[in-house]
């Protein structure tokens, strides 16, 4: 899961200033005279790469969009590129073609320490792995995001955090002590904590047994209707899937919609 690595090499690089969240924020919960806006818009997106046999195309002309608070589910079979997909939502890989605009701007156009910016301010993550820091106690994971954006009361943030995905009295815990279940609340918070726009997470119950899995999945659109997130989930779990707004399917590297399940 390289993409998931490259999304923390972005903790070393400086991160901008939030002063425009507050209307990033308005807008995303359509309070009041705000609207919503399209948090990601995906215009013509392709992927190949050349192997041995020739040209593979992985994605092929792309095309949707997501508005403030929409939930959506990326599914499809084992290499059918769901993961390269998501990575280039996010900037962390390079579409052959086409484009995608992140919170009002171009990801392409910017280079890659501006898209690092965009990511800091705006993406949160999930990964099935966890990619906690294990040198790190619970509470410095979720410190971590906070402290690097230069967030006031940092520790105080990140209690309320924990405390708020069950994990009050595991605070200074180590990753290797947690259990597995345990660890992905962990990986929630440090995402949510930061109040991103847009979600994007992973296979975030493959390493999971079903019961803590389901616990988790409860856990994650709890707290994406309570920010008013952005949520894009990828996922072989049709179940799961039905659990989002609209279901996203990707075969032969093309996406269609399908219509999700109540």
């Amino acid at each position: 899961m390289r993409w998931a690595e490259a999304a923390w090499t972005d903790a070393a690089k400086p991160q901008p200033a939030r002063a425009s969240r507050v209307q990033l924020k308005c807008r995303r919960l359509n309070k009041g005279l705000c609207m919503p806006e399209s948090i990601i818009a995906v215009r013509g997106v392709s992927k190949s790469v050349q192997d041995a046999s020739g040209q593979l195309d992985i994605l092929r002309d792309i095309d949707f969009s997501l508005s403030a608070g929409e939930t959506a589910a990326i599914v499809g079979a084992s290499g059918s590129g769901k993961s390269t997909l998501l990575a280039i939502l996010a900037g962390l890989d390079t579409p052959s073609s086409g484009q995608v605009m992140l919170a009002g701007q171009s990801l392409f156009d910017l280079t890659e320490d501006e898209r690092a910016a965009v990511r800091a301010q705006h993406v949160g993550f999930v990964f099935q792995s966890f990619q906690l820091m294990p040198n790190l106690t619970a509470l410095e994971n979720v410190m971590l995001p906070l402290e690097l954006a230069d967030w006031p009361d940092a520790r105080s943030t990140a209690t309320a955090m924990l405390q708020r995905v069950g994990l009050g009295e595991r605070l200074k815990h180590l990753p290797k002590v947690l259990s597995g279940g345990e660890q992905q609340r962990v990986a929630l918070a440090r995402a949510f904590v930061v109040q991103p726009d847009l979600l994007l997470a992973d296979e975030p119950t493959g390493s999971l047994d079903h019961a803590t899995g389901e616990a988790i999945m409860d856990l994650m659109f709890a707290l994406n209707r309570e920010q008013g997130t952005t949520l894009v989930l990828v996922t072989h779990d049709r179940q799961l899937a039905a659990r989002c707004e609209r279901s996203l399917v990707i075969q032969a590297g093309r996406l269609s919609e399908a219509t999700a399940q109540p």
